[in-house]
């Protein structure tokens, strides 16, 4: 029901802090992982499980939160949800060793799972029917996907002391902000039903488990690498399994957890596939930026200000769609973002060893910009086809769509690191065999390394070591940066061939409808 203009404004700023909130928390652990392992005292590869933790729990989560939030009423379901969040932030300051991050991470997950729905709720709560695809949906989308690079951006101002509290007592202090917002603007109640069945919590059970393995394996393979680690392949097998036997109930089932016949058509196929597809894209943002320049040994200080940008492009991005989204307009509106991206990307892929975070603030901008033009007008888009079948529809949709974006994100990360890893032993190995012993370039390049060392190092055979260690840094540097070119072309092409495909949708539909005629209105 429309609200008065301060009222709605009210709720706005509710969900787009709530969105701000659960975002950043993933955000601030991903960000921070090299420091989270030295106050846990435990290895880099370990604490990645952190991530796995929070993870897993959020991918398979919206599959009965819709129902348990129809069962036991919304506003019941906010405050249930928004209290069970600030306990876990609470509860986090207890944290000593890994093991008690894991299992705080993993009720840290299942407790920001609901605050994605919320933001959405809040943001379209006060608006009258025709500004809410338009307007809430934007804003809260927009804000849900700004925590990402907000918390790169934030990290090395909040972590002055490297202590990990300071994370956790600004999470806190949101958690209790969201708290009040949440008691202070109630939603209605809403109607109650009676929809959760006992196939639910056997469908949910296989869902969750197999979602969990595979947050697992794509997370993790590229640090234990695939072939090396013996239960990966157990894993990912199992969890396939999982969704096909869950998929197989769903089927036979009169009421179902998810309408798999309705997913399965043609359409939703195709807007589900583009989803995933757009966000293993988008996944370069969070797994390959990032990764490039801790590989090269920046400091979190030194990019932050890529990480602004970043931010400020992805709020411009919200806004802009807010100004021109129209259902009509979807399809452009895709076009831009993937020109964007495609754009974006290929400029970026033909980077030397010298390359700094200033020479990427326009490129990742762009693509922050696309991506927040993207969600909102495909979940729009959905949204609509979803209520043109009947509002029974409206869960397996929302499903699909947090689902793709959780698991398209984990997997194309997962994708993109593997990649990087693969193509960074490639080209050292090329490099090394161009370095043959001997060789004058060689030679040469080694002098010029021990004139630079030698005002500080006397000994000559300590000279040696230290200039061919120096030059054995530098192909490890030129490989590293030589294989996120080729990642930033993978992407570009990739975008630029979604690009083409949806160029040839919107002219076959074009050459459909002026075949077709005009309607008998026009007659």
């Amino acid at each position: 029901m429309p609200k008065p203009l301060p009222l709605a404004l009210a709720y706005i700023g509710a969900s787009l802090f709530i969105g701000v909130s659960q975002s950043l928390g993933q955000g601030f652990l991903a960000a921070n992982i090299p420091t989270l392992a030295g106050e846990l005292g435990a290895t880099q590869s370990q604490t990645s499980w952190l991530i796995v933790a929070f993870m897993a729990p959020r991918a398979s989560l919206p599959l009965m939160l819709i129902k348990i939030r129809a069962q036991y009423g919304l506003r019941r379901f906010a405050e249930v949800s928004i209290a069970l969040y600030a306990a876990v932030a609470l509860l986090s300051l207890l944290t000593v060793d890994l093991r008690s991050a894991l299992a705080v991470e993993l009720l840290s997950g299942i407790s920001a799972a609901p605050l994605s729905t919320l933001a959405i709720l809040y943001a379209l709560e006060p608006l009258p029917q025709r500004l809410k695809m338009r307007l809430g949906l934007p804003c809260a989308l927009t804000f849900m996907s700004l925590g990402m690079p907000l918390a790169r951006a934030l990290s090395p101002g909040i972590l002055t002391d490297g202590s990990w509290t300071s994370i956790l007592l600004l999470k806190l202090g949101m958690s209790m902000v969201c708290l009040f917002l949440v008691f202070r603007l109630p939603l209605p109640h809403g109607d109650r039903v009676r929809v959760i069945r006992g196939l639910d919590l056997i469908s949910f059970g296989l869902i969750a488990a197999a979602f969990g393995g595979l947050v697992s394996c794509f997370t993790t393979g590229y640090i234990y690498w695939w072939t090396a680690a013996p239960w990966i392949g157990p894993v990912l097998a199992l969890s396939i399994a999982g969704v096909v036997a869950a998929l197989v109930i769903e089927l036979h089932r009169k009421a179902p957890l998810l309408d798999v016949r309705w997913l399965t058509t043609p359409e939703i196929l195709h807007l589900s596939a583009a989803l995933l597809v757009f966000r293993i894209i988008l996944s370069e943002q969070t797994a390959g930026a990032p990764g490039l320049f801790q590989a090269l040994g920046y400091a979190p200080e030194q990019i932050a200000p890529l990480f602004w940008v970043i931010s400020l492009a992805t709020v411009a991005g919200g806004a802009a769609c807010a100004l021109v989204m129209k259902i009509e307009r979807v399809p452009a509106i895709h076009v831009v973002a993937l020109l964007l991206i495609a754009v974006g990307s290929a400029l970026e892929a033909h980077a030397n060893s010298d390359v700094s975070s200033a020479q990427r603030m326009l490129s990742q901008g762009m693509v922050g910009f696309a991506a927040a033009l993207f969600l909102p007008s495909a979940m729009a888009a959905g949204l609509v086809k979803a209520f043109s079948k009947g509002p029974q529809y409206l869960l397996s949709f929302v499903i699909v769509f947090l689902s793709s974006q959780i698991l398209g994100g984990t997997i194309g990360a997962g994708l993109y690191r593997t990649f990087v890893a693969a193509r960074t032993t490639a080209h050292a190995q090329w490099i090394d065999a161009q370095l043959q012993v001997g060789d004058p370039l060689v030679a040469g390049r080694l002098a010029e390394i021990r004139a630079q060392l030698s005002p500080s190092v006397s000994d000559p055979g300590q000279l040696q070591i230290q200039a061919v260690a120096r030059l054995a840094s530098d192909v490890t540097r030129e490989a590293t940066v030589s294989a996120y070119n080729d990642v930033s072309a993978l992407i570009s092409t990739l975008a630029f061939c979604a690009l083409a495909a949806l160029l040839g949708q919107i002219a076959r539909d074009w050459l459909r409808a002026r075949m077709a005629g005009p309607g008998p209105a026009a007659k």
